[in-house]
């Protein structure tokens, strides 16, 4: 349900509905560690610090797994039996979003100058649509001095959300059935968006509608990624 890359590439994880999260280093053969999270795992990113890992399941649980201790660190519930769709992290490791099956977002603040995830501080809570989010996303760094929440929904939309003060910036009408993942690129001016309806599309957050729908699948778009290096095209 979920996988990802340490930032120097040497090992991954991945999240499974058999309740675990799992460490490969990929210099050596077979997991190197796992989680148990007695719960289908929706979910699962890794902290900017490169040292913890934060997972969200179908019970509703939010687990914060140190990797240095090797242990859980903290526990967060906060909707009890709404499964966790969706978490996101803010590149600064400042906020930490989760989404749920009710279409709420609760935001914590992670307290500044503290290395270690167990001091979450609530900060909002967004109901920010009536139906399943199916990922939420912060924007990227490069994006600054704007910084902004993407909510992929269930009701065929997303929509962008202001992070200062949580108000709604636009919402992006296309898509005609569930819009399962999105992703910003680099400098935060695009979103691509996949979607049951079989395509994905580019929207353009300034004008906030779509400039190029990428068609061709016969079912259900459920991921996309975005390669957005800074390499020189090749002339």
């Amino acid at each position: 349900m979920a996988v990802g890359f340490q930032c120097d590439g040497n090992w991954m994880y991945s999240g499974s509905e058999d309740g675990t999260v799992k460490i490969w280093d990929l210099r050596a053969p077979g997991c190197q560690r796992e989680y148990e999270s007695r719960g289908a795992v929706n979910t699962v990113v890794l902290h900017p610090n490169q040292t913890e890992l934060i997972s969200g399941d179908q019970n509703g649980n939010i687990r914060v797994w140190d990797l240095t201790a090797n242990s859980c660190s903290c526990e967060l519930v906060p909707e009890v039996d709404t499964a966790v769709r969706s978490l996101t992290v803010m590149w600064d490791g400042s906020l930490v979003v989760a989404a749920n099956n009710h279409g709420t977002c609760y935001v914590w603040r992670l307290l500044r100058g503290n290395q270690t995830m167990t001091n979450f501080e609530p900060l909002h809570k967004l109901q920010a649509h009536n139906t399943y989010i199916l990922k939420c996303l912060l924007s990227p760094e490069f994006c600054e001095p704007h910084r902004y929440l993407a909510t992929a929904s269930a009701d065929s939309t997303v929509k962008i959300w202001n992070v200062d003060g949580f108000t709604l910036e636009k919402t992006l009408i296309g898509h005609h059935r569930w819009v399962w993942d999105c992703v910003f690129s680099v400098d935060g001016a695009y979103l691509i968006t996949a979607s049951s309806d079989t395509t994905a599309r580019l929207w353009s957050m300034s004008e906030g509608a779509d400039i190029k729908v990428y068609q061709g699948h016969h079912k259900a778009t459920v991921c996309c990624a975005l390669h957005d290096g800074a390499e020189a095209s090749p002339s």
